[in-house]
């Protein structure tokens, strides 16, 4: 009789401890996407991008001794339901020198959904130096059901970057706008997404960070 009030007990612990982890696990992934941002701030990890003006781009020299390859990446965070990728995977251009390169965004879902994309480079270091001329991270993206579209992305890196420096990640999380939606499809929503989306477009413009 003891022997069975001991698995009861334990039992009732063994729910109440998976009941915790779920918590745990949810919290977590709601709070995915602010402590994404919190962390690259802090960090200086995943370097943020600016924008800058193409008046400005234009006015830059070219550094033509020497090369960059820019790599580009992107995922959609589980609670986005899109098909979301680069259609080039890597490129190499001079400092200074303009470039434009596209991603594929498809919306997998039966329903409209807006999506909000988080830039950041790597190394941190050379996160100042990425221009960012034209981006759809600037904006929010509105998907029709089953809707497709090729999004670009124009930019230069400048030529105070450092000459160590011979390759740059570009990479984009896709985060979903609306939580409820973020949750059915189970996964986070970007907090505050329009301070996101101010900051992608018009932070340190001067600097690019």
């Amino acid at each position: 009789m003891k022997q069975m009030t001991n698995i009861k007990q334990a039992n009732k612990r063994l729910v109440r401890n998976l009941f915790i982890v779920a918590v745990a696990m949810f919290g977590f992934g709601y709070l995915l996407a602010p402590m994404y941002d919190v962390i690259c701030k802090v960090t200086g990890l995943n370097g943020k991008t600016g924008r800058i003006e193409a008046t400005q781009a234009a006015a830059g020299k070219v550094d033509k001794s020497r090369v960059v390859t820019v790599e580009f990446t992107g995922n959609a965070n589980s609670g986005l339901p899109w098909e979301f990728r680069p259609l080039t995977k890597q490129l190499s251009l001079h400092p200074g020198e303009t470039a434009e390169v596209k991603y594929y965004v498809r919306n997998l879902a039966s329903e409209n959904i807006t999506g909000q994309a988080i830039p950041s480079v790597t190394p941190g270091d050379s996160a100042g130096h990425f221009k960012k001329i034209e981006c759809f991270c600037f904006t929010q993206q509105m998907l029709k059901p089953g809707e497709a579209r090729e999004m670009p992305v124009k930019f230069y890196v400048d030529a105070d970057l450092d000459k160590d420096i011979k390759t740059i990640t570009l990479s984009y999380a896709f985060f979903n706008t609306d939580t409820a939606l973020a949750k059915k499809y189970g996964g986070a929503a970007i907090a505050q997404t329009e301070n996101h989306a101010d900051h992608a477009a018009h932070s340190h413009p001067a600097s690019g960070s």
